[in-house]
């Protein structure tokens, strides 16, 4: 796993809807709110990108430091973003995949509001689990 992992789904207004600290506990105090600001300040270059290509894994985007931002941004334009120290491309590639089927899945749930913040531990322990799996 990497030392350092923060996932955020971002919906297409710009709202975060899902976060989670999924690497091993950062040593500074305030490594939360870093990781926030890194990965909301990658938004602007995800916007550019994503209406140039058609590929739905846009690798690296951004780097601070030796954190890399990677996105990927589905179909209906929310985007799954991933702050990371490692180098595994095909890990994070398959991370991507699973936890994007796993929003669809959230997202067929008549009961839950589309944009709004998934509150579920269901879905908070399968991506934890799936991080362990792959990052």
């Amino acid at each position: 796993m990497a030392t350092t992992a923060c996932f955020i789904i971002v919906s297409r207004n710009d709202i975060p809807i899902y976060e989670a600290e999924v690497g091993v506990a950062a040593k500074r105090e305030d490594a939360a709110q870093l990781h926030q600001f890194i990965l909301h300040a990658a938004l602007d270059i995800v916007q550019d990108l994503a209406w140039t290509t058609s590929a739905m894994y846009l690798k690296s985007v951004d780097r601070f430091n030796e954190l890399v931002v990677s996105v990927y941004v589905t179909a209906g334009h929310t985007r799954l973003m991933l702050l990371h120290d490692s180098r595994n491309d095909d890990g994070i590639k398959s991370f991507f995949q699973d936890v994007h089927e796993l929003y669809i899945k959230t997202l067929l749930n008549p009961l839950y509001l589309p944009g709004s913040r998934i509150t579920s531990s269901h879905f908070d322990t399968k991506v934890r689990a799936l991080a362990r799996k792959y990052l």
